[in-house]
Formats: structure tokens, C-alpha cells, sequence
């Protein structure tokens, strides 16, 4: 049975081997694919939503510095602009993707907030004290820290992971945030929050995944462990489990003709742009969540439920 999906001018067909269960489902994207270390925004089709003009700012975040790590694109970049229209400073440490840097850059400062970045590699332990002094340096405090940055490369195999792509998808996703929470441990205070990003596929189990899954499952336990650790000092630990969301992260991994399936699983029968998930990354930076830590937020249309 074949299933057509029209973008523009363009018709692509798709057989069920493709892995779309529902008819109603409508892509949100044809089939592209990147081959980049990290993934790209400005050259996806169709550019990531990542400021909704329905979200108006009530000052929640108000005076606060936050580092957002892969803030450049993606779900990290819907939070900056957020946490900008609420109010606060913006610190984005990034790999090496200036275009999408400097746009969201633009776009902070567009609400009148002041953003750094800092190009380097969040797996390089001096990066990251480098991230902490910069920041002091410019803004003389931290308040929110937004582990967000990861990387994941498609493999049909546990055999086809190479050694090389095992060890750098640990050292970004793991390595990256245990050094930048280290570093900024001494300067967060009480009320201070911590947001770390794991993702739908360590609770469903994403077959072709193997190791991104075993970074995001570890992010599970940093989160509760940090959380029970810290939260003495009223500093709040929580973690979000995305479920398919338009970002880079997705035509950077998968072959381009599991684009248009992505989302399919969802309850909701639709996958998200990155504006969706904002609310929720202010709602944990916030005093919204003042009795909240320990906590995995699941925003995934339904794909994944419990």
C-alpha cells in the first residue's frame, strides 16, 4: 500500500515498509539528510519553528543568566529565545555552527537580552571551565544551567558503531554535561536550576540507537542522583525526554527517507516543532517548579505513556 505526502510542488510515495502506521499522519518535512559532525538549521526544508508569536513573556525569568548548551538550533535554540522573552541573559556554548549561532544570537537580542557565545567542544574539560569563567566574567553569576547539547548517528547494528563514534557520542553527551555541571556547581545558589535533556528513545528503546540510548538513559539516573544530592541546597535537578521534534538532530542522523515517518508512533499522529517544547524548559528554569526535582518530563504527543 502506497502513501503520498505533497510538500510544495513535490509528491513523495511511501510504501508501509517505511514504517508510517497511520494515514492521517502528515510529515513535517520531505526526505533530506546532512552529513555534518553536527547538524545544520539553516539549510533544513522547512526551517525549524522556533519562535511561537503567541508566547508573550511575563518577566518569570527576569535578571537571570542561563547557559544553554547547543543553544544555536534546534530544541535549544526555542529555549533561548523563551527564556529571553522571559527576561534573562543567555549564554550558547556550540560546536562549530556559526550561522545558526549568530541568528540566535540576533533573534535574543531582538528582546532587548544580551547573549555570549562560545565556540568549542562541551567534551573538552577546559572548554567547559572556560564556559563557567566567561560567563562570570560577562554576567558575574550563573542561575540556570541547560544541559541541551548531543549528537546520534544512525547504526542498524551494535557491530557497525565504531569505537571512535561510541567514544565521542559518550564524551558530548555525558562527558560534556558531567564537566559543565561540575564547573558550575560552586557559583549556582539556592533557586538555581538544572535542566538536563534525555530523550523518548531510552524508554522505548530505539533499536538503531544503541549508543545515543545509553547516553540518554545515563542522563535519567545523573538527573535523579544530582537531584537527591543537591537538593539540600534548594538547587533543582530535572531532565526532559523529548519525543520527534524538527531539529537538526534529525536529518544529521537518519537516512533521508525516514524523514517524512518521524513522529508517525505519536498518539497525537504528528511529530512538533521546537517552539512546542519551550514552555516546558521555563517552566522547569522557573519558580513555576519551585517543588519539583528528580523529574523526567515526557512531551512526546503520546508516543511513548506511564
Amino acid at each position: 500500500m502506497e502513501n503520498r505526502y505533497t510538500f510544495g510542488r513535490d509528491t513523495y510515495v511511501y510504501d508501509n515498509n517505511c514504517g508510517v502506521k497511520m494515514t492521517n499522519y502528515i510529515p513535517l518535512a520531505p526526505p533530506q539528510q546532512q552529513n555534518n559532525i553536527v547538524g545544520l538549521e539553516y539549510i533544513m526544508q522547512p526551517r525549524p519553528i522556533y519562535d511561537d508569536p503567541n508566547y508573550l513573556g511575563s518577566g518569570k525569568l527576569k535578571g537571570k543568566v542561563a547557559i544553554i548548551t547547543g543553544g544555536d538550533s534546534g530544541l535549544g535554540r526555542a529555549a533561548a529565545v523563551a527564556f529571553a522573552k522571559e527576561g534573562a541573559n543567555i549564554v550558547i556554548p556550540y560546536f562549530n555552527e556559526h550561522i545558526d549561532a549568530n541568528e540566535t544570537k540576533r533573534v535574543i537580542e531582538s528582546y532587548n537580552q544580551r547573549c555570549l557565545l562560545l565556540a568549542g567542544d562541551i567534551s573538552n574539560k577546559d572548554f567547559c571551565k572556560y564556559i563557567v569563567d566567561e560567563t562570570l566574567r560577562n554576567f558575574g553569576k550563573i542561575d540556570i544551567l541547560v544541559n541541551n547539547a548531543g549528537v546520534q548517528y544512525q547504526s542498524n547494528t551494535l557491530e557497525e558503531i565504531s569505537d571512535e563514534q561510541f567514544d565521542w557520542t559518550m564524551k558530548v553527551n555525558i562527558y560534556g554535561m558531567f564537566y559543565l555541571t561540575k564547573a558550575c556547581l560552586p557559583y549556582l545558589k539556592s533557586g538555581s536550576s538544572i535542566i538536563n535533556l534525555s530523550s523518548i528513545t531510552t524508554f522505548k528503546g530505539e533499536p538503531q540507537l544503541i549508543d545515543y540510548v545509553t547516553t540518554k538513559g545515563a542522563i535519567v539516573g545523573f538527573t535523579r542522583s544530582l537531584a537527591r544530592n543537591l537538593a539540600t541546597r534548594n538547587i533543582r535537578v530535572n531532565a526532559i525526554a523529548p519525543g520527534f521534534f524538527w531539529t537538526p538532530l534529525q536529518p544529521n542522523c537518519w537516512v533521508a527517507n525516514k524523514i517524512p515517518t518521524l513522529g508517525s508512533d505519536a498518539a497525537m499522529c504528528s511529530g512538533a516543532m521546537p517552539y512546542q517544547l519551550a514552555p516546558t524548559y521555563v517552566f522547569l528554569a522557573s519558580d513555576d517548579s519551585s517543588y519539583m526535582t528528580g523529574q523526567v518530563v515526557h512531551v512526546n504527543g503520546g508516543e511513548v505513556m506511564g
